[in-house]
């Protein structure tokens, strides 16, 4: 039986909040003042309830924009990065200018996607926040924009937050942007659009909804919202996608109105060394697996053998996490490799008998065993 939504908010102890660019600035792309007061007010009573809070903000380069007087928003990376430099900054010192008649310190904490590929790095990420919550801080998580070239090329804050979410085991992940939620087809054209209260399962009819719902995003969009929701609610944790933007959002969530979009989490709590393997950590590289390997591994519980390799993507080393393919490309595990890629490209599609007569003895029978296989959802 599927968990009901007020359930799933009295079970929220820590709760992981992204808000996007598109919430925090006006139109010009200027860091706008209300709006981080109305959200930090908000942040105050649902730490006030007695939940754990952590705040992944994006906002730093359109803060640095402001503060630089640019009147518009640079296109080119450096200048990206410069205004990410300069608005980091001004971006923590609104949140805490916002915090402090609360009593609540603002903690900032910039992470790039290296910091989640080692499990120690990972792991010390994990310790620092939940000191913070010690001491009565609000964690406020960026990505370290000024060095991660990636991120603003390619990505956004809404991975970052799902890993968060991830990392500290959160019951619950809000996606504050500025639609309110995801629509069976696009409002502007088709009149019976309506929104999507509660999500099952984001399968491919729901990802197909991503270009029905308009958004103004910053370095995002729809479709990086139901990847994070993806990867968040395949680990347990339920997320509400909502309009940040709409006054006391987050206080209506924590109501129990029917606002936004609900993904229902999809499966009972992993480990913490299984989240890390399956949502956290990038892989190197991938195999790319026939049928009867996926059907192995997906409903017998078996390792990866070589046999079942049709071929193998990217450069990786022993130890690396690597992902495994279906035939249509898509995803379905991670896991950590016992051969090089260059090693596992030589015994990729050969039986035992073969490996034997062509290679020679091998160190492991399995690329990837079992014990360090996660299937994804």
């Amino acid at each position: 039986m599927a968990p009901s939504r007020s359930g799933i908010l009295a079970a929220a102890s820590t709760v992981v909040v992204k808000v996007g660019t598109n919430v925090l600035t006006n139109l010009e792309g200027v860091l706008d003042r209300g709006r981080v007061q109305s959200l930090a007010d908000q942040l105050h009573r649902l730490i006030r309830s007695g939940r754990r809070v952590v705040l992944v903000t994006s906002g730093a380069i359109g803060a640095g924009i402001g503060r630089l007087n640019l009147g518009k928003r640079p296109t080119d990376l450096p200048h990206l990065q410069a205004c990410a430099a300069v608005g980091q900054s001004a971006l923590m010192q609104a949140y805490q200018e916002s915090l402090t008649p609360y009593g609540i310190h603002a903690a900032q904490v910039l992470l790039t996607a290296g910091d989640f590929d080692h499990r120690t790095r990972c792991l010390n990420v994990r310790n620092t926040l939940r000191t913070l919550f010690e001491y009565s801080c609000l964690p406020i998580i960026n990505e370290n924009d000024t060095v991660s070239v990636a991120e603003i090329r390619f990505g956004d804050n809404d991975a970052l937050a799902s890993m968060v979410a991830c990392l500290l085991r959160a019951p619950m992940l809000i996606l504050l942007t500025n639609v309110d939620g995801l629509y069976s087809a696009d409002p502007g054209v088709d009149p019976t659009a309506t929104r999507v209260s509660t999500v099952e399962r984001i399968g491919r009819e729901i990802a197909g909804m991503a270009g029905a719902t308009k958004s103004r995003l910053g370095t995002g969009g729809m479709s990086s919202k139901l990847r994070a929701a993806r990867i968040a609610s395949s680990a347990g944790i339920a997320v509400v996608m909502a309009d940040g933007s709409v006054d006391g959002i987050v206080d209506r969530i924590f109501a129990d109105e029917d606002v936004g979009t609900l993904f229902l989490p999809q499966v009972e709590r992993t480990t913490s060394r299984k989240r890390w393997l399956g949502y956290m950590a990038r892989p190197k590289g991938h195999f790319k697996v026939n049928a009867g390997a996926e059907e192995a591994i997906r409903h017998k519980g078996r390792s990866l053998l070589p046999v079942g390799v049709v071929s193998v993507e990217g450069a990786f080393q022993r130890g690396d996490v690597v992902g495994l393919l279906d035939a249509e490309g898509q995803e379905f595990a991670r896991g950590l490799c016992n051969y090089s890629s260059v090693d596992a490209d030589r015994l990729r599609g050969l039986n035992s008998e073969q490996i034997a007569r062509v290679v020679g003895p091998m160190l492991y029978a399995e690329l990837i065993h079992r014990d360090h296989l996660v299937v994804l959802e």
